[in-house]
């Protein structure tokens, strides 16, 4: 019974079952809190404990899955291609505003860490947060980080994007495709711009282009910011 619960076929059928019923109670709902990814992400959580399986073995068991986020970011430059010309035109305009945000969200979410008395080694964990998992745990090692608290701090903010990003988007009147897709790409990574996928291509390419700006710029600039912020308190 163990060897069957612990099979590639019940892990990869519970996933996907668990997912697409997700996605059918969601759409009839409408509610942020049936979002698909926090709901399969539980059970599947509360499914190992319950069966006491090693997450090393859910995540071999389920690499057929995985390996679909390869092509799934191919699919986000075919769409990026498709709105290449209105990139360009406000090319500029994108690059500062993602500038600003990449840098705002370190500064605020480092300094937010140590009015709450966060040790130096949590903030710099907390820094690279809103980036995809390579580039943060790559920013989190080079700092002194913690990569796990790393991974799970860009989890929780990933979910939270997906949730109730675009709700709170709309509440301060923001629905043009270009600012809802580089707002989450930038603030939740893969999670929030597969969270605005169904909204229409637009949605999906500035969503892309949000997460990948937001990635290089953390990438570059992050190491000297926490320099500098660890300088200014220290």
């Amino acid at each position: 019974m163990k060897e069957l619960i612990n099979s590639p076929l019940v892990h990869v059928c519970l996933t996907l079952i668990v997912f697409i019923l997700s996605k059918k109670l969601q759409k009839r709902y409408k509610s942020p809190l049936l979002n698909p990814i926090l709901i399969t992400v539980s059970v599947v959580i509360l499914f190992l404990l319950f069966t006491d399986t090693s997450y090393a073995d859910y995540e071999r068991n389920t690499q057929v899955i995985s390996f679909w986020l390869a092509p799934s970011v191919v699919a986000l430059g075919y769409a990026l291609y498709s709105f290449l010309e209105e990139i360009k035109a406000d090319f500029r305009k994108i690059v500062l505003s993602m500038l600003a945000g990449s840098l705002t969200g370190i500064i605020s979410v480092f300094m937010t860490a140590y009015l709450f008395g966060a040790s130096k080694v949590t903030m710099i964990s907390l820094a690279p947060k809103s980036v995809t998992m390579p580039i943060a745990i790559e920013v989190s090692k080079e700092m002194g980080g913690i990569p796990s608290l790393t991974v799970a701090f860009v989890i929780i903010v990933g979910v939270l994007g997906a949730i109730f990003g675009q709700t709170y988007l709309s509440l301060i009147g923001v629905n043009d495709p270009k600012s809802v897709g580089l707002s989450l790409g930038a603030t939740s990574h893969a999670l929030g711009a597969a969270s605005i996928s169904e909204r229409g291509p637009d949605f999906s390419a500035f969503g892309g282009l949000g997460m990948a700006l937001n990635g290089v710029v953390t990438a570059i600039f992050a190491p000297w910011v926490i320099k500098f912020l660890l300088l200014l308190l220290y």
